[in-house]
């Protein structure tokens, strides 16, 4: 089984926001995927399916980011699922936009979300660092991620998007760095 996390924060207005682009991959994922219907279950909006012939869980969390971690334990241990099968799909401003990393365990950097769900059921799960850019100033970060994606970025975001489902299958077999690089190179 696999647990598919997209982060973001469940308000209206914050829908088209960078910080909102783990919501975004998730809609995708079910959406190319055909998961169920999404249901408000364990603190977030679930849905589930089979992509590869492995189970899958997809959650958007709706604790608001900085409380990810809560939604996601309870899945976990409802369902039984190790950390180390939770791919989680977050902004990361140290990445430059629409570049993605994806590794296994380490810090958070500072990303309230990641700290949370490290809190709530530790570091060996796996990221999917989705490059959303810095501001050149440091005190203008809060409001970079909490902006909407500009007309000419949900253009590219949607390239990001349509890349990594393209290359999901590789993603499910937890070939992380190859996911990377097949990704940025598309």
């Amino acid at each position: 089984m696999l647990l598919l996390v997209g982060l973001g924060n469940p308000t209206p207005n914050s829908e088209n926001n960078r910080h909102n682009i783990g919501f975004k991959i998730i809609d995708a994922i079910n959406k190319k995927f055909g998961l169920s219907k999404q249901k408000p279950k364990f603190k977030g909006l679930l849905t589930t399916g089979n992509i590869n012939e492995k189970k899958v869980y997809a959650i958007k969390p709706l604790t608001f980011m900085n409380n990810s971690g809560i939604c996601i334990r309870e899945l976990i241990e409802y369902f039984k699922i190790d950390a180390e099968n939770v791919i989680v799909f977050h902004d990361d401003l140290d990445i430059d936009f629409g570049k993605i990393k994806a590794k296994f365990g380490g810090t958070s950097a500072g990303h309230n979300g990641i700290e949370s769900i490290d809190k709530f059921i530790g570091k060996d799960y796996s990221r999917i660092r989705i490059g959303i850019g810095k501001p050149k100033n440091k005190n203008a970060v809060v409001d970079h991620v909490l902006k909407d994606f500009d007309e000419e970025e949900m253009k590219d975001l949607e390239k990001i998007t349509n890349n990594i489902i393209e290359s999901f299958s590789i993603l499910i077999d937890k070939k992380l760095e190859l996911f990377s690089s097949t990704v940025n190179n598309k």
